[in-house]
């Protein structure tokens, strides 16, 4: 495997972790749509025993598993990736120990290609990833949020996505176009602009589903990976879709309140750190009140991407209706 690994990319990987030699020992992940891979590189005489090294092949030819291959979709593919570039080198350093994220390494660009060079999580005690969470990771991960929003309250997001999140709608004009919910279409730009015009603003994840995060073995301490849809936004973006991808729909109605309770506690307790100017009644107000508004734009995208995606349950289609009926 260490022959498809560039001479220039190996020598980052041996500077940044003062390696003697490095070896590809798995192939974590490949990249949605066939854009290239997440390695585990093993090492001699370094640092570190081992490194992730993710190699993005931004010529690469689209090979979406639900169809999606057009144009719009490729560039929006390759924009994310730069965001992430970005994200990584300009604004990873800012996350503390709450909201942690993995280290950059190093990065490169040769010809189409994207190499980051990531801090391995295994090594540095998260190990574990959950398909599904019992409330010690699940309040774990409301906590990573929580103060991650708080840490970014306010922060104009340079570099990264202007709206944070890969359902945004002036990005999916494709997706609202296949939408024959007709009540649901016409009330797209209404959401979009309610979650716009939210007087707190922050910086988003942008795709904080379970499997973008790492646990500790106990559960209890989280770190976040996959920032290529990370950008400005209300928090609720990410809570709404967090809670959508976590919980059960037989337990959405049951839970809700106190999901969203525990964000809030853990939000005031971040902010009081980060922001103490901040009033934590005001910011809960007004994004208590965008979180249904927040799961319906998500809603949105699914019914348009994937009529049968199996997050379109009884709870999104009963809280869209009930927002629509009262924007």
């Amino acid at each position: 495997m260490n022959r498809d690994l560039s001479p220039r990319f190996r020598e980052l990987v041996c500077s940044a972790t003062e390696a003697s030699s490095m070896e590809v020992v798995e192939v974590i992940q490949e990249l949605w749509s066939g854009y290239g891979r997440i390695l585990r590189i093993g090492l001699s005489g370094g640092t570190t025993s081992s490194v992730i090294a993710k190699h993005i092949e931004m010529d690469s030819t689209a090979r979406h598993p639900r169809g999606w291959n057009s144009i719009p979709s490729h560039q929006r593919k390759l924009k994310s990736y730069r965001v992430e570039t970005a994200w990584y080198r300009d604004w990873s350093e800012r996350c503390r120990p709450s909201s942690r994220v993995p280290r950059l390494l190093g990065s490169s660009e040769e010809n189409d290609d994207i190499f980051l060079l990531l801090e391995d999580l295994d090594t540095a005690g998260f190990p574990s990833r959950l398909t599904s969470a019992t409330p010690i990771p699940l309040h774990a991960c409301l906590d990573w949020l929580a103060n991650f929003h708080a840490s970014f309250l306010g922060c104009e997001p340079t570099g990264l996505w202007e709206t944070g999140t890969y359902w945004h709608l002036a990005t999916r004009a494709e997706e609202l176009a296949q939408l024959t919910d007709s009540p649901l279409k016409e009330a797209a730009p209404a959401l979009d602009e309610r979650l716009a015009a939210a007087r707190f603003q922050t910086i988003v994840h942008g795709d904080a589903k379970l499997a973008n995060f790492c646990f500790s073995p106990a559960g209890d301490r989280v770190a976040a990976v996959d920032f290529q849809y990370v950008g400005g936004g209300c928090g609720m973006k990410d809570l709404a879709y967090f809670i959508g991808s976590s919980v059960e729909e037989s337990a959405l109605d049951a839970k809700e309140q106190e999901l969203l309770s525990h964000y809030f506690n853990s939000l005031r307790g971040a902010l009081s750190q980060h922001h103490p100017e901040v009033d934590p009644d005001e910011v809960e107000a007004e994004w208590r009140a965008l979180f249904p508004i927040a799961w319906t734009d998500f809603h949105r995208f699914l019914c348009g991407w994937s009529p049968g995606h199996w997050k379109i349950n009884s709870y999104g289609k009963r809280l869209a209706r009930e927002v629509i009926d009262e924007l």
